[in-house]
């Protein structure tokens, strides 16, 4: 059975967009001018799955927070959350104003700040020309800026094994470096923050053909290496 009788609230089990709930028709419905209480306010109901579910054509991942609203009346994202501007989009078809504005309330609170994103890597282009083209090179992606914004934009990402922790968050840090070599992806993670791009800056290709090489090092690859930097803010 899809619904049955606990109390005095009657279960429902959902599928929503491939994710099972299961909830009270109390709490979907508790907002009345909302997309779920024209759904199961009335004997129209959605269809239902190959398990009797109701089925719902949405985000699935992210109901679990538009359910929390329902409840609490409130929602709270975890700290790293990074889809902010899809919880809107939802909140807005569920026809759900005040989940959209605490999404955006909590936006206007983040903290102003400046990150600074960089990394030394080579250009390796191939003894044989263009032939023999080898990708882009990372060694490392550093961080630098206000340690709590730091930790804020990259969460778990972020390696502080070079920077230990003195128990001052509003302290600024230039030894913090990301976990994986993705540039694309720490830059997805800042956008996804509210920051912009403000500024850049490279090196070039210095590396000398003659120069004295450490152990290991590639003569070819060290003639492409360079050093970027990227200048995020958040106004």
């Amino acid at each position: 059975m899809t619904d049955a009788v606990a109390g005095d609230y009657r279960l429902v089990e959902l599928n929503v967009g491939g994710v099972a709930y299961t909830t009270t028709l109390t709490t979907l419905t508790s907002r009345a001018d909302s997309t779920l209480a024209d759904l199961f306010g009335s004997e129209k109901r959605p269809p239902k799955d190959a398990k009797g579910r109701y089925f719902i054509d949405r985000d699935g991942v992210l109901f679990r927070y538009v359910l929390d609203f329902l409840r609490d009346g409130r929602v709270i994202l975890p700290e790293c959350f990074r889809e902010r501007e899809r919880l809107r989009r939802e909140a807005e078809w569920l026809r759900l104003p005040g989940l959209a504005e605490d999404i955006a309330a909590e936006a206007r609170a983040r903290p102003t700040g400046v990150i600074t994103v960089g990394y030394r890597g080579s250009f390796q282009f191939g003894k044989d020309g263009l032939a023999d083209v080898k990708f882009r090179k990372l060694s490392r992606i550093l961080v630098c800026g206000r340690v709590d914004l730091c930790r804020s934009v990259f969460g778990e990402t972020l390696n502080e094994s070079r920077d230990p922790d003195h128990g001052q968050s509003e302290r600024y840090t230039s030894r913090f470096f990301l976990k994986h070599s993705f540039l694309e992806q720490a830059f997805d993670m800042l956008i996804e923050q509210g920051f912009k791009m403000a500024g850049s800056c490279g090196s070039g290709t210095a590396g000398a053909a003659n120069a004295d090489l450490k152990p290991g090092v590639d003569a070819e690859e060290n003639r492409w290496n360079h050093y970027n930097e990227f200048v995020f803010i958040r106004n």
